[in-house]
């Protein structure tokens, strides 16, 4: 990788575990990124972490956003906090990356747009699953219509039930829900982004109340005005030897699935699989990490003015949806969008 003649600037706010195993590592091995600052309420925190990845400022989040020797802010915090900070950091001037969600609303995701628009920066949402080579793969064969029409996306995340104590994770207050929002928001992205974001009309949900104030599983069953039917659970509570993330789609011509990615059509009447070789990770990194890895990537060059990064207006009709979702829990009736 070249060096640029200026690396792009960039703060850590938040260091909890996904800054810990993800973004402070792969920022830190990149010779076109200067890391400057980690921030945390929490400084003896931060100040374990600066030392551990050479980052040479330590500071709270409100001076991170604002700080003149910053290019970019990685806002890496509780779910109700996102909103705020990134509005913050694009008031002044820095292009912001946000982990998901991006907001906890709809109108806090219009909010954040609006904020961009203005300031004329960029915002990008940590969703790594977009960035999986499999699922680009598999996108690509929908988008030619090679499966041809789509009429039913299904995906799963389960995450393995285990003995916890209770985190901001598990005060809806902060993190705008339970399974539905930590595990719910990509996998739902995952469905709509596989076939373009169609319109969603109507939603059915139910939700497995938890013993921490938030849902520890969620069902949900949601059909486009196109006519495709999408159905997505996610839990944490799952009884398995490890982790279970997978997605299907399927149409009139063919159906794909991951992971592993398999591809098949039809073709003379019968199905022949068509799967394409997918690239490993190097080193031995995993999917996940690798994913992130390219996101970051792709930050880092909308920042430095390489690449272009269109507002994620999408997130707007996530989080609508994931509203509905809820309301619909709640009356466990239909809801219509």
């Amino acid at each position: 990788m070249s060096v640029r003649d200026q690396a792009v600037r960039v703060a850590v706010v938040g260091t909890g575990a996904i800054s810990q195993v993800v973004h402070a590592p792969i920022l830190a091995e990149r010779d076109d990124v200067e890391l400057v600052a980690l921030s945390d309420l929490d400084m003896h925190k931060a100040e374990t972490l600066s030392r551990r990845f050479g980052a040479p400022l330590v500071m709270e989040p409100e001076e991170a956003v604002h700080h003149e020797g910053v290019d970019a802010i990685f806002v890496c915090t509780p779910n109700a906090t996102h909103e705020p900070l990134a509005v913050a950091a694009l008031e002044a001037g820095k292009h912001v990356f946000v982990e998901r969600p991006l907001a906890t609303t709809a109108e806090g995701v219009r909010r954040i747009l609006d904020a961009a628009r203005r300031a004329g920066r960029s915002v990008v949402v940590g969703l790594p699953h977009r960035f999986r080579p499999e699922t680009a793969a598999l996108r690509s064969f929908v988008a030619g219509g090679e499966l041809g029409a789509v009429y039913t996306v299904r995906s799963s995340w389960l995450t393995r039930s285990v003995p916890q104590k209770p985190t901001w994770r598990h005060d809806p207050t902060v993190a705008g829900g339970g399974a539905l929002v930590d595990l719910g928001v990509p996998a739902l992205d995952l469905c709509l982004w596989m076939v373009d974001y169609p319109p969603i009309e109507r939603v059915f949900c139910r939700l497995l109340d938890g013993e921490f104030g938030v849902e520890d599983a969620a069902n949900l069953l949601f059909v486009s005005s196109e006519g495709v039917t999408f159905s997505v659970e996610v839990s944490t509570r799952y009884f398995a030897r490890e982790d279970r993330f997978y997605a299907r789609v399927m149409g009139t011509e063919g159906s794909g699935s991951l992971p592993p990615l398999e591809v098949f059509k039809q073709l003379g009447g019968r199905p022949l699989e068509v799967t394409p070789r997918q690239p490993r990770p190097r080193g031995g990194e995993d999917a996940y990490t690798n994913a992130y890895r390219r996101l970051i990537d792709h930050f880092v060059r909308v920042v430095a003015g390489e690449a272009e990064a269109p507002l994620p207006e999408d997130q707007i009709a996530l989080m609508a949806l994931v509203e509905a979702a809820y309301a619909s829990a709640a009356s466990d009736a239909e809801v219509s969008l």
